[in-house]
This record gives structure tokens, C-alpha cells and sequence, in this order.
């Protein structure tokens, strides 16, 4: 394989390289499976267990909304056996993957059903207003999410779960030998996953507040659990907010009695410290797991979700 990679690569942005060696074989023959950011790498890698090498895209410390595919990126697109992206979520990876992916797709957004974002709040009209064309039409930050469908999915585990079983039949059909490892795999995510679910309906059940303010909308699958999510920016992290939403907020969180604001690891904290000094509430971390950074580099996405729930119940005075 290393003798047809290197004059393939140079060739991957003019043509796309239609065929590669050894049918998507990594080291040692293992099926080589590839992923889009960082909750698809922890199903994969969960799943696939000893049968295969699972390589992420999105490194360590950087914004997957932000990936621009670079040649090594494609070049592992085009051996993979299997590629686990979430259409929508990544335009540069989707495109990728149409043009040069010759092993098995999988679209995780198709697996697990995504919801559309919340029709109600400030942050649809503020951030509207911010973002339409001169046509009316709207768009957040380049990434046109049809039907304004929310791609955050992996904050709810089970959904999470649903991927995994997607991930097993996937790798059964590649790699029929260790289908039964790949089934005991995913069953085994499932109970872990379901445990988690159980652990957010039950510690989120009785709060003094249901309403959380956060950096960016990312949280919205934590309405199953009854938290209501008012983001200062929309789907990019880093998108600046309109007056109009800032003083929506601060509105709110005197309303509600708001006691935490929420940033993330991955984004810059300038909003939502503006935010917290103006209205003299306190800042949290709340991870949205899109990726791992330095700081949380021994963790996992359970570990993560774990500390999620327990600044949310600090936050809403949950009992």
C-alpha cells in the first residue's frame, strides 16, 4: 500500500484517486475506519475493539466545524474501509468523502434521526436577523443544515447507542469473521450508554431552574431532560451574537434567576465572560464533546458527559 500511497496522494485533489491497494486494510490487515470528529472516533473505537484502526480527522484541540480537508485527510478518506462522517455537520469532509471514499459510508445523521433545532427563543430570531442573505433565506456561518435539523445528536446516548449498532452491522459486512466481537461491542456501548441516559433523567428530574445559557447551540437534545437551552451564539461557536440576543439574555437570566453562564474548551469565552460580568452571574464549562483539548485529554465521552451533568445540576440547584 505505502508504494501506490505516495503518488496518489498527489494526484487525490485533481482526480480523486478512484482505487486504492489492499481494500481499506490498515496496519497488520485490520479494516482501517475513519472518522469524521471525536463522538464518532469513541463509538468506532469502541466497537471495532482489536479488529480494526480507527483514525479521527479532526485533531485534538481543534473546532470540527472548522476542519478544511487536507491531502494526508483525503488520502485516508480514500483507503478507508469505512467512513463514519455526519452529512452537513463538516462541508469540507462531505465533500470529501463524495469525491474519493471507495469503502463503505456511513452517515451518522441518517443512523439516528437528528431533531430540528427549537423553533421558539430569542437566538432563532436574533441570529436570523445577524445571518439572512438579501433573499430573506438564512444560513449560520456557511453550514447549511437542511430543515434546520440540529447535528449535536451525541448529547443524547441514545442516539449515541443507535450509531453504535450502525457501527457493528457496518463492520460485520466488511470484516464477517468478528461480527459476533463488533454485535458484543455495541451491546456493551449500549448498557454504558443507557446507564448515562438513566444518570441524566434521574439527576436532572428535580431542579430549582430548567434553564441553562450557553455558549453556543449546541445543547438542545438536553430537552429531553427538561433543560431549556438559550445560546449566546448560534451553530458556530465563535459567531458574534446581536445586541438584540446579548440584552434578550441578560433579560432572561434576571427572569429565571440564572445563576451560571456556560463556555466551552473549544471556543473563545469573550461572549459569555461579557455576558457573566454584565449580568454579575458565575461561568462554568459546559463540553459540548465535539473534541478532546490538552486539558481533557485523559477523559472520554462518559467522563465528559458525567462532569456535564454534574455542573448542570450545580447550576440548577438540582436535589
Amino acid at each position: 500500500m505505502r508504494r501506490l500511497l505516495l503518488p496518489c496522494a498527489l494526484l487525490l485533489a485533481a482526480t480523486g484517486c478512484s482505487a486504492l491497494a489492499d481494500d481499506g486494510a490498515g496496519a497488520g490487515g485490520t479494516p482501517s475506519v475513519v472518522t469524521a470528529f471525536y463522538p464518532l472516533q469513541y463509538v468506532a473505537d469502541r466497537v471495532a475493539g482489536e479488529h480494526a484502526d480507527v483514525e479521527n480527522l479532526t485533531t485534538a484541540g481543534k473546532e470540527p466545524h472548522d476542519l478544511e480537508t487536507t491531502v494526508k485527510e483525503t488520502a485516508m478518506i480514500a483507503e478507508a474501509a469505512l467512513v463514519v462522517h455526519e452529512k452537513d455537520f463538516q462541508p469540507a469532509v462531505d465533500d470529501a468523502v463524495a469525491q474519493n471514499a471507495t469503502g463503505e459510508v456511513l452517515d451518522a445523521a441518517e443512523v439516528v434521526g437528528l431533531q430540528p433545532f427549537s423553533e421558539e427563543g430569542h437566538e432563532e430570531e436574533g441570529h436570523e436577523e445577524e445571518h439572512a442573505d438579501e433573499e430573506g433565506h438564512t444560513e449560520d456561518d456557511g453550514h447549511d443544515h437542511e430543515g434546520g435539523l440540529d447535528p449535536h445528536f451525541w448529547l443524547d446516548p441514545t442516539r449515541m447507542a443507535d450509531l453504535g449498532d450502525a457501527v457493528a452491522d457496518a463492520l460485520a459486512d466488511i470484516d464477517p469473521d468478528h461480527a459476533d466481537d463488533f454485535a458484543a461491542n455495541a451491546a456493551a456501548l449500549r448498557t454504558d450508554l443507557e446507564e448515562v441516559d438513566r444518570a441524566y433523567t434521574d439527576g436532572l428530574a428535580t431542579c430549582e431552574r430548567s434553564t441553562i445559557v450557553v455558549s453556543h447551540d449546541a445543547f438542545g437534545y438536553l430537552g429531553k431532560y427538561g433543560v431549556d437551552v438559550a445560546p449566546v451564539a448560534g451553530l458556530s461557536p465563535d459567531a458574534e451574537p446581536t445586541p438584540a440576543v446579548l440584552a434578550q439574555l441578560q433579560e432572561l437570566i434576571d427572569e429565571d434567576g440564572v445563576t451560571t453562564v456556560f463556555n466551552e474548551r473549544l471556543a473563545s469565552p469573550r461572549f459569555v465572560e461579557s455576558l457573566a460580568n454584565d449580568t454579575g452571574v458565575e461561568t462554568a464549562v459546559l463540553d459540548p464533546i465535539e473534541g478532546l483539548t490538552d486539558e481533557t485529554s485523559d477523559d472520554d465521552y462518559l467522563s465528559l458527559m458525567t462532569s456535564n451533568l454534574a455542573a448542570l445540576r450545580e447550576a440548577n440547584a438540582c436535589r
